[in-house]
């Protein structure tokens, strides 16, 4: 699969620095929500639930159904792992958790840089919306975006933020 971004990746860092989905403080928060799964090795309950509810906030009730040694257990696994399909896909077993949302997990509590795959973001890649997200999607997607953050010297979060935004002003609802 060919991704190739819709306007030069010069423009990057001013289609980022336009970001709008989130405030900076719940940017903030979810980022240092992700930084605390990176130094524990997995989240608390409460955690993964503030987590997953910025990316959808109906999902919290829904991740909290999850036990507190399951969503350890399956955290862990995840970030301990070397398998990069591992990685997604184990955290899809999470109740209220599916692939947008465990890229999130993934995002900001793992070591390594991950996109946030979201209908959005592949837009700006020339992807149409997915009627399911699958590992043959992800994994381009996640070598693209990573290309482009090497390319621009710019962080996986901004390269992430500025895909979301150029859709957002370009695409049509």
């Amino acid at each position: 699969m060919e991704l190739e971004l819709q306007f030069s990746s010069d423009e990057l860092s001013s289609w980022a620095d336009r970001y709008g989905y989130a405030t900076p403080e719940e940017n903030a928060r979810a980022a240092a929500t992700g930084r605390k799964l990176e130094e524990q090795g997995y989240p608390t309950l409460d955690q993964l639930a503030r987590i997953c509810e910025w990316k959808t906030p109906r999902s919290r009730s829904h991740v909290q159904k999850n036990s507190d040694f399951f969503a350890r257990e399956v955290t862990r696994s995840c970030v301990t792992s070397d398998s990069e399909r591992f990685r997604i896909e184990v955290l899809t077993l999470l109740d209220g958790v599916a692939w947008p949302t465990a890229s999130v997990i993934l995002h900001f509590g793992h070591p390594d840089p991950y996109p946030i795959i979201d209908y959005r973001a592949l837009w700006s890649l020339r992807v149409d919306e997915p009627s399911r997200y699958t590992f043959d999607l992800w994994s381009p997607y996640v070598q693209a975006c990573r290309a482009l953050s090497k390319k621009s010297g710019l962080s996986m979060r901004e390269v992430d933020q500025a895909l979301w935004q150029y859709s957002k002003e370009k695409q049509e609802s």
